[in-house]
């Protein structure tokens, strides 16, 4: 209501001829909340809902109080033309006359309470902006469930706090209602209005409140939600790009890694492989054999004054005595030992017989020296295994193994100066172990890694010796090895050790070695017109004529005069022997005991 139509409230005292008014109508339920539809448009007055008035609602009022107290639960609603909200939490129904442009006594309302929502600074601050235009008017009694309407004040009395001026539905000034925005500290040219919260009346809103929300508000219905306040989120399309991009990466070093893989796994190629096992090997082994006869075996390198040979020999004993061929070490003014561990010391020549083919060497000052077993010869048979050791073409610690194919086999090595001196006699082993240029004076050994010979000689394609031949080229090994039998080395070892020099069994007879027939012939003469039977020597005693012929030496058959001196030098002097004589087309029976005589 506007300030031209307010008029002095003993103008609507009622008069007691007028019927009571009958109840007003219960409201069981106001427009939702939420619904814009009920509102009405901007700039435009909902018309007023009549009701009637009472008695007791005409009775004048002596005085008009400003409104003093508002229920927590009942928000003030404006009378006259001002709007009617519909509010969540209270309904209520205005009892003026229709058509009455005065502010007076209103009726008592029945309300019902419903749920609203809590309304914070939001709500504050629409029902400002409702009651701005009002500012002025007069504020009149506003009914309450439980509270009667206070009288209007004065038209001159001076308005209720937090009311303004404006015109409104019947005539008269209202307060804030929970819809309205109260002014933030009054505005140009408005009246302020303070804020109404659900604790009473003249309240103001606190600073920092949360905003209420505001159904009526002039706004679209939906806002875009904008996020909390900070920095700003990525966009979708910032998203996508962004994992676009990792793909893209993730792809490539996929593709690098599947490269360098594919090369590794191509450059490096691993086929199944045994593990690693015991090194150990059975004691009868080759591995076995080797691995014990190794630190006992040496390889000789000679030099002289017009030649230099390579060698091999072995340890006799813990004096640093080492035996090899006598080939090997014939005329030699220096020679090195070098140990299987690469150890190289000097040597010194002790002594060395070319009947026999053996030498004997000393090296001093050396600690930890292993001698190799000595075995048995005489317990040699054919086809039992053996291993050979030696340097052949200097290449040290070679191993081979093999066989033994013969016993007792007669060979003859040497002889290259052509009067005999240099021919050696061996009743030796035969073996097709590989033996080579170099292994001469190395060990052969049997299963228990003892030695049982001396490697001597080779028989190759056109050879007469030991590797070489007519072109005087050295040959490899064709499968015909031959060892000095150790029970003789074993003699000549300990004879060279103790005088320098050792002897030879004889018969005291001179043999024909032109003799072409089966067994060896004692000649007419020997060397020099002397007989050939020595007088008084081994053979003269047993019987023996020149002219017989020895077809058999301790019941072996011999075919020469080659054979019956490796015979005789196989054994011992002293040793007693039986020989078979053929005379006069008669066989006969000897008994001869060995005599002795120097060696060269």
């Amino acid at each position: 209501m506007s300030d031209s139509q307010q008029t002095d409230p003993a103008a609507q005292t009622p008069t007691p001829a007028e019927a009571p008014a009958p109840r007003p109508p219960r409201l069981s339920r106001l427009p939702r909340w939420w619904s814009r539809a009920d509102r009405p448009a901007a700039g435009t007055a909902e018309a007023p809902v009549p009701a009637p008035r009472t008695a007791q609602d005409r009775t004048p009022t002596p005085e008009a109080e400003p409104l003093a107290h508002r229920d927590p639960d009942v928000e003030a609603a404006p009378t006259g033309d001002a709007e009617t909200p519909s509010s969540p939490g209270v309904a209520a129904s205005a009892a003026a006359k229709p058509g009455a442009g005065v502010t007076g006594p209103h009726p008592a309302l029945e309300v019902e309470s419903l749920p609203h929502p809590d309304l914070g600074a939001e709500a504050a601050r629409a029902a400002a902006d409702e009651a701005a235009p009002k500012a002025g008017a007069e504020a009149g009694p506003h009914p309450t469930p439980d509270v009667e309407a206070a009288p209007a004040p004065d038209a001159g009395a001076a308005p209720a706090p937090g009311a303004g001026s404006g015109s409104g539905r019947g005539g008269g000034a209202s307060g804030p209602v929970w819809w309205s925005r109260p002014a933030e500290g009054g505005r140009p040219g408005e009246g302020g209005v303070a804020a109404v919260s659900d604790g009473g009346a003249g309240e103001g809103a606190e600073d920092g409140a949360a905003p209420r929300y505001d159904p009526w508000s002039v706004g679209p219905l939906q806002v875009p939600d904008r996020g909390k306040a900070g920095p700003r989120r990525l966009r979708v399309r910032q998203g996508v790009v962004f994992g676009v991009g990792i793909a893209l990466l993730a792809g490539a070093i996929g593709g690098v890694v599947g490269v360098l893989a594919e090369r590794k796994a191509s450059t490096r190629l691993e086929l199944p492989q045994a593990a690693v096992a015991d090194r150990g090997r059975a004691p009868d082994s080759v591995a076995g054999i080797a691995a014990t006869a190794l630190p006992g075996v040496v390889t000789l390198h000679v030099s002289g004054a017009q030649s230099s040979a390579t060698g091999t020999g072995f340890v006799l004993d813990g004096q640093g005595h080492i035996l090899t061929n006598n080939h090997v070490v014939h005329g030699a003014q220096h020679i090195t030992v070098t140990f299987s561990t690469g150890e190289s010391v000097p040597a010194e020549l002790v002594g060395g017989d070319t009947g026999y083919d053996l030498a004997v060497v000393q090296v001093t000052g050396v600690r930890g020296l292993r001698p190799l077993a000595l075995g048995n010869s005489e317990n040699v048979r054919v086809g039992d295994p053996v291993v050979a050791i030696g340097a052949p073409f200097d290449l040290s610690n070679t191993v081979t193994a093999g066989i033994i194919s013969a016993t007792g086999r007669p060979i003859t090595a040497g002889g290259d100066k052509g009067d005999g001196s240099d021919v050696s006699y061996v009743d030796a082993l035969q073996t097709d172990a590989p033996i080579n240029p170099g292994n001469s004076g190395g060990p052969l050994l049997d299963a228990r890694a003892q030695v049982i010979g001396i490697n001597s000689a080779i028989r190759g394609g056109g050879d007469g010796g030991d590797g070489g031949d007519s072109s005087g080229q050295q040959r490899g090994s064709i499968g015909l090895g031959f060892a000095i039998p150790v029970n003789q080395g074993k003699r000549v070892a300990e004879e060279l050790i103790r005088t320098g020099h050792a002897t030879h069994p004889v018969i005291g007879v001179t043999l024909d070695m032109e003799y072409s027939g089966d067994g060896a012939r004692v000649g007419e003469k020997g060397e020099g017109g002397k007989p050939a039977v020595v007088a008084g020597g081994p053979g003269a005693r047993a019987g023996i004529k020149p002219g017989d012929v020895i077809t058999k030496v301790d019941g072996v058959r011999v075919h020469g005069g080659d054979e019956l001196v490796i015979k005789i030098r196989s054994h011992r002097p002293g040793d007693a022997l039986a020989l078979t004589v053929l005379r006069d087309g008669r066989e006969r029976t000897l008994e001869v005991v060995l005599g002795s005589a120097n060696g060269s």
